[in-house]
This record gives structure tokens, C-alpha cells and sequence, in this order.
């Protein structure tokens, strides 16, 4: 089986993608020294533009990096250069095998929506994406460029792919002024590294005389795909919080007003905070084995809980209680604790002087006993840019066309990024690029 899933009730969000990727990695492999041994290829819904590979012949391509590629050949040779390091044994010959660890609990946690690869504070994540050093990138490159000639696709993408990372490097530091986190032939490599284009074109002689069809349309598979991650750092629609990197839902009240920040998420009744307001925050996980009451109790050192019950809410253990209202002008006070993975969610309700308690009870209630894990349908609500793919028209521009589109940020500098023409190109008249919709 060339896709592993953890059980049936989890399969992939992306099936078609899923599927292509698959595709192309086993076609790759079967002209590798590996051929007729068991590899997984996953697509991890993930913005950032990473693709990673671990000994056992796991490989993990995001779906960030996915949407700045511009044809099957580029995907491929993203997949290449993965199987090169596996073919390569580089985990091993580069001791980091000792600091792997399990791959299962990480593939797990990846397919079930516990974890993702941006947010796991997992080993053997760490040190793959950390990658395997100059000469061992290089080596998975020219395993890459091998591959691809001998699979019937053109070995120059390899050289297309280096471009379409450095530039995303310069749009990193230079527009965003974030740091970049690709570990492979982007962070090794000049822009023109002479080894590689040497490897590239040793690569060519092993093209056959008849190029094989691609797998599948790329454009077409690339038309819809979601772009970016809005729910990455936490999105509110309506009376809904969606966070994509904590798999995290929490539905408020009907018509109450929601507000996020990076420390909390607040929610008011329509009369305001002097009615009812109820507040979640993320804390981490205590260091020793502590029940979430005993959370209360010990870590948040609260004596003034009376009335608490210790439930599971949707597969989570959690504690909720009264809490004595001594001082101030609230009419009740709240708490409730959920462990989630290795974070526990603090949720604080609070009565206002002119709301009503026995009202406000039911509502406290339904919104900790709303909190669930993501689904894929969650993300498909809370992420809904998508990538359209258009026929440009002559004396299109970026300019113009930024102003049609849906990013928030640099709409001109990502559409060029996007679509290879970074810093400076325009659109080619004829030739598909990539608009945000």
C-alpha cells in the first residue's frame, strides 16, 4: 500500500492531491536502487514551504511548497531529491538516526490532525528539517536529477525548483523579514551552483528517446488548491474560533461578539462585558502527571472552586467549576480546563453586574462542550482562499491584477512570487498563471 492511513476514519484532505503525489513518487522509485520497496508519500496541509523525507521511505511534501511550483516536472523534482536522501542513507551516514526516534508517533500525530509539522515540538522532526549538510543535499540532488531523466522528466527542473525556493528566501527576508526554513537544496546551495547544473546536465544522457506523459493535467490539479493558511494563527468567523496549527474549534454563544488576540480569545454578549463574557486562554501542559482538577488546584493554585466536575468533553479530559465571587461587581465567575495534546485551554466566564446568571448557565456549558478537534471540512471553512488558474491576457500586469485578488498582504509581490516572476517579471500573455481567489 503505497498510502498509509492511520485508520478509516481519517483519510487524507487533499485525496486527489494525495493521489498525484503518490503517483510520481512511485514513479520515481521504480528507477531508483530502491525500486519494489515500500515508500508513503503524504501531502501535510501545511503552508510552509517544506518538504522533508525519513529513512523508512517516508515523504512529507507541504502543500505551501506544492503551490509555488509551476509543473509536474518541478513536483517531481521536489520528490527526487526526498527519495535521494532516503536511496542515499543519509539519516544514517550522517548520525541522525539515534535522534529520530519513532516515525510513528510523528505520522500519527501528522494524519490524525493532533499536531502538524510547523507546531510539533517533536525530535524527529527537529532534526530532519535541520537537514543533512552540503554534501549530502548535493548527493540528493544529483540522485534527484538521475531520477527524474530516468523517469521520462525533464532533469532541468531540479535547477527550476532552486529558483522558485531562493526567490521565495528573498520575498521571506525582504518583504516579510522572516527567516526561511527550507532544509534541502535551498539552504545549500548558491543560485547557481555549479555542481548541481554539472549534475543536471550528466543527467540529460540518461533521458529516454520517448519522454513519458505526465500523471496528470498539474494545472488543472493546481486550479482550487487552498492557499496560504488563514487559520494558521487563529480566525474568527462568526461566533466560531477555527486554529489550524493547534487543530482547535471552539463555537460562542449565538450573536455574541468575538474577539482574538495573542493571548486570549474574549467573546461578549451583545450587552457587552457588564452582561457576560467568556474568555479561553492556551497555557502549557504541567510538567507532572496532574488531572485538569488538579490543574486548578495546584498549578493555578485556586482554593475558591466550589461545585466542580471533572467530565470528558469530545475525547478530552477536562474540569469545570463555580468559582466564589468574593470581591468585585460580577454576579458569577467560571472555570473550566481542557487538555488537549500537550496544551491545556483555560476557559474563564464571568457574569456582569447586570447579566443574569441562571441565563448565562446553558451558554457557558454549550461553548466548552463545543471544543473539538479540527476536521477537514473545519479547514476547508476556515481556509478558503484558493489558487485560480487564468490564461493571461495581453498587457496584464501584477499590479492590476493584485487588485482583484484576496490576499491582504504584498498581493503584487505574492502574485509574482507565485507565479516565478519574482522580483520584477510580468505575465507572459498566453502562458496559465495563478491568481488568489
Amino acid at each position: 500500500m503505497a498510502i498509509l492511513f492511520i485508520d478509516g476514519s481519517n483519510p487524507p484532505l487533499y485525496p486527489e492531491w494525495q493521489a498525484y503525489v503518490n503517483e510520481i513518487g512511485q514513479r520515481l522509485v521504480a528507477v531508483s536502487p530502491m525500486a519494489g520497496d515500500t515508500f508513503y508519500f503524504y501531502v501535510i496541509d501545511n503552508p510552509a514551504v517544506n518538504a522533508m523525507a525519513f529513512p523508512d521511505g517516508y515523504i512529507f511534501v507541504n502543500r505551501g511548497l506544492i503551490s509555488y511550483l509551476r509543473s509536474e516536472d518541478e513536483l517531481a523534482g521536489v520528490i527526487g531529491h526526498e527519495i535521494g536522501h532516503v536511496v542515499g542513507r543519509h539519516a544514517f551516514r550522517s548520525n541522525s538516526v539515534r535522534r529520530l526516534g519513532s516515525i510513528a508517533g510523528f505520522v500519527a500525530a501528522v494524519l490524525t490532525g493532533t499536531g502538524t509539522v510547523a507546531d510539533l515540538s517533536n525530535t524527529a522532526a527537529a532534526t530532519v528539517a535541520s537537514g543533512y549538510g552540503r554534501e549530502f543535499e548535493l548527493e540528493a540532488d544529483e540522485y534527484g536529477a538521475r531520477f527524474l531523466a530516468l523517469a521520462g522528466y525533464n532533469p532541468l527542473a531540479m535547477i527550476d525548483v532552486l529558483h522558485v525556493l531562493k526567490d521565495h528566501s528573498l520575498f521571506s527576508k525582504n518583504v516579510m523579514g522572516q527567516p526561511n526554513a527550507y532544509h534541502g537544496l535551498f539552504s545549500t546551495h548558491p543560485k547557481n551552483d555549479k555542481r548541481l547544473n554539472d549534475a543536471v546536465l550528466q543527467s540529460q544522457n540518461l533521458l529516454p528517446e520517448t519522454l513519458s506523459e505526465s500523471e496528470r493535467d498539474f494545472w488543472e490539479m493546481m486550479d482550487g488548491l487552498v492557499f496560504g493558511d488563514e487559520a494558521a494563527t487563529g480566525l474568527i468567523k462568526g461566533e466560531t474560533y477555527y486554529h489550524g496549527a493547534l487543530r482547535v474549534v471552539i463555537a460562542f454563544p449565538q450573536g455574541w461578539d468575538v474577539t482574538n488576540t495573542a493571548a486570549e480569545v474574549l467573546s461578549r454578549s451583545p450587552m457587552g462585558a457588564t452582561h457576560s463574557s467568556i474568555s479561553v486562554q492556551r497555557l502549557n501542559a504541567p510538567s507532572d502527571q496532574q488531572t485538569p482538577e488538579e490543574y486548578v488546584t495546584k498549578t493555578l493554585k485556586r482554593d475558591d472552586v466550589t461545585e466542580g466536575e471533572a467530565l470528558e468533553i469530545n475525547g478530552y479530559s477536562a474540569f469545570i467549576g463555580k468559582i466564589e465571587v468574593a470581591t468585585g461587581s460580577a454576579r458569577a465567575r467560571r472555570i473550566g480546563v481542557i487538555y488537549k495534546d500537550s496544551s491545556v485551554y483555560l476557559f474563564r466566564g464571568e457574569v456582569g453586574p447586570v447579566g443574569d446568571p441562571v441565563a448565562f448557565e446553558p451558554l457557558w456549558r454549550s461553548t466548552l462542550e463545543s471544543f473539538r478537534a479540527m476536521t477537514a471540512d473545519d479547514l476547508r471553512v476556515a481556509n478558503n482562499q484558493r489558487i485560480e488558474v487564468v490564461l493571461a491576457d495581453p498587457g496584464d500586469t501584477y499590479a492590476e491584477l493584485a487588485q482583484k485578488v484576496s490576499i491582504k498582504s504584498y498581493p503584487e509581490e505574492t502574485l509574482r512570487l507565485i507565479n516565478g516572476d519574482y522580483p520584477n517579471g510580468e505575465p507572459m500573455a498566453g502562458d496559465y498563471i495563478k491568481i488568489i481567489q
